[in-house]
């Protein structure tokens, strides 16, 4: 008698396009492999997202922070990337306060301001400029320091709609298969204002900044200054291309490397009330404000607080 070989049965052929997002197991690390996980002792942290993400409950932030809580808080952010406080109502002056226990805070001209100079005011009605809604993105990396973080409060929320949500960028960078984090370790890119923009500002009132921001360059992949972590620093509203790639190139990668920001696994999802304060690291994940509300209004103000210079 002859043995009949095990054989696995004929597939017809098939394949699968390339650099795109596909099924399969994540790696998720919400903070490095040798990071040294310690209780809160001034605080409860109620985690939202798998590796970002957490509501901080039994704080009131119009209080002040001694030394002790503001390093319990910064490492809080730097473990969950975002901290959520519900219904504080912060006045302008308490808002601002808050986030200069962080550092310098910055101002932008580009921008509508709020009840001082460093408050951003997004006031979002029917028929309103759409400014920096249905796009992900991390703030004015067009600078050559962008923010380090930012401090945003929602003073009018619509009855439904209008979340924001958050990716991480570690776990986007993680997750990038291994030919593509060696096509673009040490790589570096070009970030400008005027794409993001000229969505919705027209060319007269965006020309007068050319001089105070010309286009500027960081690492595709920069580490946290903090945690070490290597993260994706590229986004869809500033990043216009990767030096040294043929525009081609640049753009199919780029294309690749914004669509990290779209994995589930990687995000955490916001549902807002009137009051509400989120405070992200702005090196570390990207966001996007969704705009399903209208006709309704949204008003939020945001503080941003000056960054380093990505390395």
């Amino acid at each position: 008698m002859t043995a009949i070989a095990d054989s696995a049965p004929a597939l017809r052929p098939y394949r699968i396009p390339a650099d795109g997002l596909h099924e399969g197991e994540r790696v998720l690390r919400r903070t490095p492999d040798d990071w040294q996980d310690r209780p809160y002792d001034l605080f409860e942290v109620h985690p939202l997202g798998r590796t970002l993400g957490a509501e901080i409950h039994g704080l009131d932030l119009s209080r002040p922070l001694g030394p002790a809580l503001h390093a319990e808080l910064n490492r809080a952010l730097l473990e969950w990337k975002v901290l959520f406080f519900r219904e504080q109502h912060l006045t302008t002056a308490a808002q601002r306060a808050f986030a200069a226990h962080w550092g310098e805070l910055e101002t932008n001209p580009l921008l509508a301001t709020g009840g001082a100079a460093e408050v951003v005011r997004f006031d979002k009605s029917a028929g309103a400029v759409p400014t920096f809604e249905n796009v992900w993105h991390a703030d004015v990396t067009f600078r050559a320091r962008p923010a380090m973080g930012a401090v945003l409060q929602l003073r009018e929320v619509p009855p439904s709609g209008g979340d924001t949500l958050w990716a991480d960028m570690a776990a986007a960078y993680d997750n990038l298969p291994d030919r593509i984090k060696e096509r673009i370790e040490g790589a570096r890119a070009v970030h400008d204002y005027l794409p993001g923009f000229a969505r919705f500002s027209p060319p007269a009132q965006l020309a007068p900044f050319q001089g105070a921001f010309p286009p500027v360059e960081h690492p595709v992949v920069r580490r946290h200054p903090e945690t070490g972590r290597r993260m994706l620093f590229v986004n869809a509203s500033f990043t216009t291309r990767i030096t040294g790639f043929t525009e081609e190139e640049s753009d199919r990668m780029l294309r690749l490397l914004f669509q990290q920001a779209h994995v589930p696994e990687f995000q955490v999802r916001f549902g807002w009330r009137p009051g509400d304060i989120a405070f992200w690291d702005n090196r570390a994940t990207q966001h996007y404000a969704v705009a399903d509300y209208a006709p309704h209004r949204r008003v939020a103000e945001r503080v941003a607080i000056a960054g380093d210079r990505p390395y």
